[in-house]
């Protein structure tokens, strides 16, 4: 081939050559936005740069340069690794080792990353066996320069070698392996356009299997093949350039190689789209939306072309049809249907398949034809299907079958049968949820609760959640809650109180579905107090009997009560990984069997809990062998909020601990044990109280990497604090139990030192020495810092409420905020939502006297938890 005579240039011409043309490409696709001339173009240049480089540094003689993987198939995106095969005759001397590596050298040297191999065609065809990864690549290899008759026995060996069934499994195998590393959805608030499932590989996937079999290596030529329609070829076609246009934009915004759709990016996708906020989303929300239906319908029609292309690989001896019905049958334990045109002459079916489907556990899933057949007449769910009280009873069984519901609402919702039924659900289908926490999207997060809710009910898991698994068997018409589950959250994304606008929208459900009072009433009001049990349990003193009465007239009686702390743990549960703990697992327990006992007719006041856990802590201290004046000793030292605010083994064991040689301990103690649950450590701190001591502490466990989840502040009439927390590692490779010896010595050496001295505030350390930024989530969607001050009801104490980003430090920060304003703590509840924090905290001061003081206080603390503090 003739070298194009402007390639003959030194390394630095070419260098800048190969970076005008890259520009050049670049910008004209910035004009035009069409991602194959540009991907084709970047190639193109590539391709010429090469070819120039061997002029300077050629190969050993009878080698063959080709272009492997995305490269080979002529798609470089303007980031992407160079991947390159030297192809050798045979194996290389040193003077053929040095030539390659000076033109390799050459290539980084001009700015080309390559992702290089450099083989025989026989080490090729040895490696390929036993490699997919390999063989894929090998198998879209294309000769850029050198010797065309290696390059074409390569080819043909490569094809020889191909066994395209075995290379279908591995491909199929591959492909599950990597939907399982993304959670089987397409649906994580972060997707990687290429990898996530229903992305840019998917699509590979198909057309590399596609071409190991012999049909065809583009959309057209498949369909042309019979395993697509001429339709599904447009729409998979439309949805590869938009992705091929998603994953350049990515690069170029990142100017990097960078395939993850990451919060950094999508507000400025969306100005790239042109898209325009509405006036209850964000523009990024609704360019993620487009790329929601965009995967799911490539997830859809995957699902159907993997399965068409098995059936063609692996034909199964002809069996005669199971009849199920009139309309189904079973073909190879599939469901498949009689006549093509079934769901059209019987539109009832497009929900009968599901519950078929249940109804025969056999079944391993549904034929193509009727995956097919479904997906292409999910239009005929329109105004008039949604009446048919027929349909709607059909709905309603799904619910109430005794297996596959999660699986059933799952594939309605992929294949767009569930969404056009509710239209409702519809509207949430691919919404984002920018609130920290959530970790997928609203239609996804509702699925998950249901799964959790499902859970509840096997045995296998009943030890995750013994209460949960024993209030639902006890639970009459778990579909009820699954219904509750489905709209919990419905009315995300339209702005205002989505549990009152979702409460309206289960009313109308109800009475349109037939639902009888009863359970009309209890799904209603699950929906509009979902999130109610869990802020009295995380935000409230479960200690005040007020506040369980109060949430015991709120849920009325106990079903509602079993129903919301139920639906309550698989909600929180199905944020996010990182929010369920089992110190949230055991506030919820608390509540519930408090708000029991009231609804059961129990005392609960004061008086009566008071007398409760002293007699049982001091069976407890008798066991031991504390003589009874010792306990005495200490007690008689606290108020009654001590009391209340412990159980009865947390008296005990603070009694145990600060009691030795027969006497209350006079000099600091620090004792650290595992809790009940395992997950993290209960920290009991005795030292005579000094000014800024919490924030002291705070510190040390900042320090520590010890996140705070509750605190506990006392001080007994002589001036002795008793502090109690309850702390998570945030690594948590590391064991609670290891923890425990080394926060004793380590916070007893702190507290030591201040035995006996009173330090001004200003002496209070730097809880955080070195201050991360905030997460890549914070920063992408920030939340205004919320303070809320209120005095409590009897107007002794005062409950301050804080929202921010949580950021290591931050609780120290408001500690020494405390300190500075001469404020007193009494309780602090802190509460961790991914990325987000809601604490509230008890405190008394001479300061709320003084309005201006307040003032000042509330602009501190909004100053501390605002993203600026962080400089």
């Amino acid at each position: 081939m003739q070298t194009p005579s402007h390639l003959s240039l030194p390394l630095s011409d070419l260098r800048k050559a190969l970076q005008g043309s890259r520009a050049a490409a670049i910008e004209a696709f910035r004009q035009q936005r069409q991602p194959n001339a540009l991907l084709r173009s970047l190639c193109r240049i590539v391709d010429q740069t090469l070819r120039g480089l061997l002029q300077i540094h050629p190969l050993p003689a009878g080698s063959t340069l080709a272009a492997l993987g995305g490269y080979g198939r002529g798609e470089l995106y303007p980031y992407s690794d160079i991947d390159i095969l030297i192809l050798l005759p045979k194996a290389p001397d040193a003077q053929a080792e040095t030539a390659i590596g000076e033109f390799l050298t050459a290539m980084w040297d001009i700015g080309l990353e390559p992702g290089h191999s450099v083989r025989t065609v026989a080490e090729c065809i040895s490696e390929a066996r036993g490699d997919i990864t390999v063989e894929t690549a090998l198998l879209e290899s294309r000769w850029i320069a050198g010797s065309r008759n290696l390059m074409r026995d390569f080819s043909q060996q490569i094809h020889q070698h191909l066994d395209a069934p075995a290379f279908f499994l591995a491909k199929r195998a591959e492909m599950r392996q990597r939907h399982s590393r993304f959670r089987d959805t397409p649906y994580s608030l972060e997707p990687n356009c290429k990898e996530s499932p229903g992305g840019l590989r998917d699509l590979q996937v198909i057309l590399w299997m596609a071409r190991a079999a012999g049909f065809g290596d583009n959309w057209r030529a498949i369909a042309r093949a019979g395993l697509l329609t001429p339709q599904e070829a447009r729409d998979l076609n439309r949805a590869e350039q938009a992705f091929k246009r998603l994953r350049i934009e990515l690069h170029l915004l990142a100017r990097r190689r960078e395939d993850r759709i990451l919060f950094d990016w999508q507000s400025q996708l969306a100005t790239t789209y042109g898209i325009e906020p509405s006036p209850t989303r964000r523009a990024s929300e609704l360019l993620m939306q487009r790329y929601y239906w965009a995967a799911r319908l490539v997830t859809q029609l995957n699902t159907i072309l993997v399965q068409n292309i098995e059936e063609r690989l692996f034909p199964r001896p002809d069996e005669p049809a199971i009849p199920i019905d009139e309309s189904f049958c079973s073909v190879h334990q599939r469901l498949d249907i009689y006549r093509d045109d079934a769901f059209e002459r019987k539109p009832a079916l497009l929900l009968r398949a599901f519950l078929v489907m249940q109804q025969h556990p056999e079944l391993q899933g549904m034929s193509a034809r009727t995956l097919r057949a479904l997906w292409h007449h999910r239009d005929r769910i329109d105004a008039q299907f949604r009446s048919n009280p027929i349909h709607k009873k059909i709905f309603l069984q799904i619910l109430q079958q005794p297996r596959g519901i999660v699986h059933a609402l799952r594939d309605m919702t992929m294949l767009n049968i569930l969404p056009r039924f509710i239209p409702a659900f519809r509207r949430i289908v691919g919404q984002m949820q920018h609130d920290l926490f959530h970790a997928y999207t609203v239609d996804q997060h509702t699925l998950m609760v249901i799964r959790n809710l499902r859970r509840f009910t096997m045995p296998e898991h009943a030890p995750e959640h013994p209460l949960a698994s024993q209030l639902i068997n006890d639970f009459s018409r778990h579909w009820l809650l699954y219904v509750a589950a489905l709209f919990h959250d419905i009315a995300k994304g339209r702005g205002g109180d989505h549990s009152e606008l979702g409460a309206r929208e289960i009313k109308r459900f109800a009475r349109d579905f037939g639902l009888v009072p009863a359970d009309a009433e209890l799904v209603e009001f699950l929906v509009r107090q979902h999130l109610s049990m869990s802020n009295v349990a995380q935000k409230q003193d479960l200690s005040d009997p007020d506040v369980i009465h109060r949430f015991a007239a709120l849920v009325k009686t106990k079903r509602q009560l079993q129903a919301l702390y139920l639906l309550t743990v698989a909600d929180i549960q199905g944020t996010s990984p990182k929010v369920w703990n089992a110190w949230k697992g055991k506030l919820l327990e608390d509540l519930y069997r408090a708000t029991l006992a009231i609804l059961g007719g129990a005392r609960h006041n004061r008086s009566s809990m008071l007398h409760k856990r002293r007699q049982e802590a001091e069976k407890l201290l008798l066991q031991s062998g504390l003589p009874a004046h010792a306990w005495d000793t200490l007690w008689d030292k606290l108020d009654t909020g001590y009391f209340l605010r412990h159980e009865s083994d947390e008296l005990s064991w603070h009694a145990l601990q600060l009691h030795a040689g027969g006497k209350l301990a006079d000099s600091p103690v620090v004792r650290a044990r595992v809790t009940e649950h395992g997950e993290g450590l209960q920290v009991l701190v005795w030292i005579r109280d000094v000014a800024d001591l919490f924030a002291r502490i705070c510190a040390y466990l900042d320090r520590s990497r010890l996140s705070i989840l509750d605190a506990r502040i006392h001080t007994s009439r002589d001036g002795w604090a008793l502090d109690s927390f309850i702390v998570l590692p945030l690594d948590e490779e590391v064991p609670p139990q290891a923890l425990a010896a080394e926060i004793e010595q380590g916070l007893g050496a702190t507290l030591a030192q201040l035995a006996g001295s009173v330090p001004q505030p200003a002496t209070v350390p730097d809880g955080s020495q070195r201050r991360p930024p905030l997460s890549r989530r914070s920063r992408s969607f920030p939340i205004a810092p919320q303070v809320e001050l209120h005095q409590d009801e009897q107007g002794q104490l005062w409950r301050l409420s804080l929202t921010a980003a949580d950021r290591p430090g931050l609780l120290h920060d408001v500690a020494r905020i405390f300190g500075a304003h001469g404020l007193n703590l009494h309780t602090a509840k802190i509460m961790t939502l991914g990325d987000r924090v809601e604490d509230v905290f008890v405190l008394s001061g001479a300061a709320f006297e003084n309005p201006r003081q307040c003032r000042q206080l509330e602009r501190d603390l909004r100053t501390a938890m605002s993203a600026e503090s962080m400089s």
